[in-house]
């Protein structure tokens, strides 16, 4: 089965230039835990999740009126494409221990595809709660 099939591709997104407040209203009212950062044409730069507005900004003492979504989202983000394999995406999201993936078609995204997403799928539970295992564990320790 292809991404696309199970990707939501009713993206809610912020300009790097909006603000931590106006991320964290967009995460209130759409009742998401992430947002793609992308240029005004559409291009992935990066995301912030409900845990970045809490760590960089909020636990930092930062003031969300006046910090720019730019200061605290990731960058280097991994994405998918709609064409590929929805274990491939799986896979990707394990190893990058990642619960959501943006979905990019030529650099501009096109949809989101989570876990939760996966796991409503019959056909990829399983997938989805290997996932979810490996994300939610500890990274190996080496001595």
């Amino acid at each position: 089965m292809k991404v696309s099939e199970l990707m939501n591709s009713n993206v809610v997104s912020l300009l790097p230039d909006d603000t931590t407040t106006h991320a964290a209203t967009l995460l209130a009212r759409h009742n998401i835990g992430a947002l793609p950062v992308c240029t005004p044409d559409g291009r992935l730069r990066g995301i912030v999740t409900d845990r970045d507005i809490v760590l960089r900004c909020v636990a930092s003492e930062s003031q969300p009126e006046e910090t720019t979504v730019r200061e605290i989202m990731t960058r280097g983000v991994a994405s998918v494409s709609p064409d590929d394999d929805v274990r491939a995406a799986a896979h990707l999201m394990s190893v990058e221990q990642v619960r959501r993936l943006p979905v990019t078609d030529q650099g501009k995204v096109v949809g989101m595809l989570s876990l939760a997403d996966m796991a409503r799928s019959t056909s990829f539970d399983m997938e989805a709660s290997k996932a979810f295992c490996e994300i939610c564990s500890p990274p190996p320790q080496f001595s």
